[in-house]
């Protein structure tokens, strides 16, 4: 074993696609990377409430009253108190009837299909879905087709012929965190409802940041009250903290409880983490202003980009990539940016299709408009270092 695994190491460096740890210490809009101090434009903590004094306090607080750990699974005798505050919490936000909370977005995304989609259904998955979506399908063991990004016409044409028997699934990220381009959710809701699908959204990078108190995309386009619409999000990027939920009505909640084994076979959540959740769903209603400054922000990053002639794709998020092309030369200009100042990671097949290797720059409200023009300053000097513009 170890001959071959070595042999596939040796592989994935010769192809400038091995990855490795590296120390980094967050703190606001800078890290601290191998020592070196940065701009982080590689975080997901998009409304910069990850090292917010009260999210801290309210775990410290928490893990004073509770312990460190919760010493058991919920359905043992880990479901401490702050699970219900932290859950009534997410109802009243997300306006919806019941809510659960999963130890990550990983774990919820293959819980909810896994539980849900049973191998003789049929799923209809967008290619760019992340890698906790693809997962959770496979293991539901249902019939897979994957429709090319976005593309309402062929995701129609593979509905139209599929058998009008078999139970079918529209499976998609909200926003795709590759690309920081939106699904098009009012038109899936459409097909949803021609074709008697059911439609699962993963809200992982667009809670917090859309919808009018953050709640996510499904809110920002008025769709929170549709049927047969199943919503997971996470607290683990905007919200600044840990942990993952899915809302709907009482009888999902109570099937997932029932089934999800992502769910069932592992211990809770510490109470720290809950009680950080419940701060971080208050205080993303309770201030606006900080999505109103993420969206600014992002705004002046990707239009100064464009007008330097580097291709953005279709981003309309905080995550604006800048699309390289071959693995060698999207490393070489991670390198120049971190020599740089800038915290900026490239992005190598298989995470992203093959010729498309990217920076993945990702924009905080935490940051500053004066951070915003240095880094594109510092992204136009690397780009054409590396012959990317002129």
């Amino acid at each position: 074993m170890k001959t071959e695994l070595t042999a596939q190491l040796l592989e994935w460096e010769q192809k400038a696609q091995k990855r490795q740890l590296r120390r980094a210490e967050a703190s606001g809009a800078s890290v601290m990377l191998d020592g070196k101090p940065m701009l982080n434009l590689a975080s997901n903590n998009y409304l910069g409430l990850a090292d917010d004094r009260r999210l801290i306090e309210a775990g410290c607080e928490a893990m004073r009253t509770y312990g460190a750990g919760a010493g058991a699974s919920r359905l043992v005798v880990g479901n401490h108190p702050l699970y219900e505050r932290a859950e009534a919490a997410l109802k009243q936000w997300k306006r919806a009837e019941a809510a659960l909370i999963f130890n990550s977005g990983y774990t919820a995304n293959i819980g909810v299909l896994t539980a849900l989609v049973g191998r003789d259904d049929l799923v209809f998955s967008d290619e760019l879905n992340h890698a906790s979506l693809i997962d959770g399908i496979r293991l539901s063991k249902a019939a897979c087709f994957c429709y090319r990004h976005n593309d309402i016409d062929q995701l129609e044409s593979l509905l139209k012929q599929s058998p009008p028997d078999k139970r079918k699934w529209i499976v998609t990220d909200a926003v795709f965190s590759m690309d920081g381009d939106l699904a098009p959710l009012p038109k899936l809701v459409e097909l949803k409802r021609r074709y008697r699908a059911m439609l699962i959204v993963d809200e992982a990078h667009s809670g917090g940041v859309f919808g009018p108190n953050g709640e996510g995309l499904l809110h920002h386009f008025g769709l929170e009250k549709e049927e047969d619409v199943i919503a997971i999000g996470t607290f683990s990027k905007a919200l600044g903290s840990f942990g993952a939920y899915v809302t709907g009505e009482p009888w999902l909640v109570d099937y997932l409880i029932n089934s999800a084994r992502s769910f069932i076979f592992t211990t809770a959540l510490p109470p720290a983490v809950l009680a950080a959740n419940e701060a971080a769903i208050h205080i993303v209603q309770s201030e606006p202003k900080r999505r109103e400054r993420l969206h600014a922000l992002s705004e002046q990053f990707r239009t100064k980009l464009k007008q330097l002639g580097f291709d953005t794709g279709g981003s309309e998020t905080p995550i604006v990539p800048v699309i390289v092309g071959p693995n060698d030369q999207a490393v070489a200009m991670s390198e120049l940016l971190q020599e740089a100042g800038l915290a900026a990671i490239a992005i190598r097949p298989p995470t992203v299709p093959e010729g498309t290797a990217r920076i993945r720059f990702s924009i905080t409200a935490a940051m500053t408009e004066e951070d915003i023009d240095m880094a594109v300053d510092r992204i136009a000097w690397a780009g054409r270092q590396i012959g990317l513009i002129s």
